[in-house]
């Protein structure tokens, strides 16, 4: 039997919750309208020219690709509950506050998977630098990594 390979990633459950409901949605709701779409296109008669059938099997398959993204995203899923942290220490599912030393500021962040990550909404990933860094960690230590943009060095405020 072929050995199976494949890398678990690391996911909190909220970010599953929302990977599922993505999908039951996709699977459902929008797949009964892409079908609808495309029924009613082709109902418009010669398919070579009819751009709102073509534009209708394209949003079909960027759906499909989606499903199937989201599908490999959950089936190599390593669920991380808060339970399993042990207690003020930073691990997936996180949420820290930290102070930038340099900057004299707060900021603060929760700790995700690296399919859940989004920066802008303050989500980093346990694979990025500033994540790596920090997991294992605890309220009061200093961390200092080096990033493309010159040195990070913060101090752990509060982990939740």
């Amino acid at each position: 039997m072929p050995e199976n390979n494949t890398v678990k990633q690391q996911i909190s459950k909220e970010g599953l919750e929302k990977y599922l409901e993505e999908l039951n949605y996709l699977k459902g709701e929008r797949r009964a309208e892409i079908a609808e779409k495309i029924k009613d296109a082709r109902e418009q008669g010669d398919l070579s020219e009819n751009a709102e059938y073509d534009a209708a099997k394209d949003e079909q398959r960027e759906i499909e690709l989606r499903i199937e993204t989201i599908e490999n995203i959950i089936k190599n899923a390593e669920v991380v509950e808060k339970s399993d942290l042990k207690r003020g220490t930073i691990g997936v599912g996180s949420h820290v506050k930290l102070f930038d030393l340099k900057e004299k500021e707060e900021i603060e962040y929760d700790i995700v998977g690296a399919s859940e990550a989004n920066s802008l909404n303050g989500k980093i990933s346990n694979e990025s630098p500033l994540g790596k860094e920090l997991l294992g960690k605890r309220k009061g230590d200093v961390v200092e990594i080096q990033l493309t943009r010159g040195k990070l060095k913060v101090e752990i405020l509060k982990v939740s």
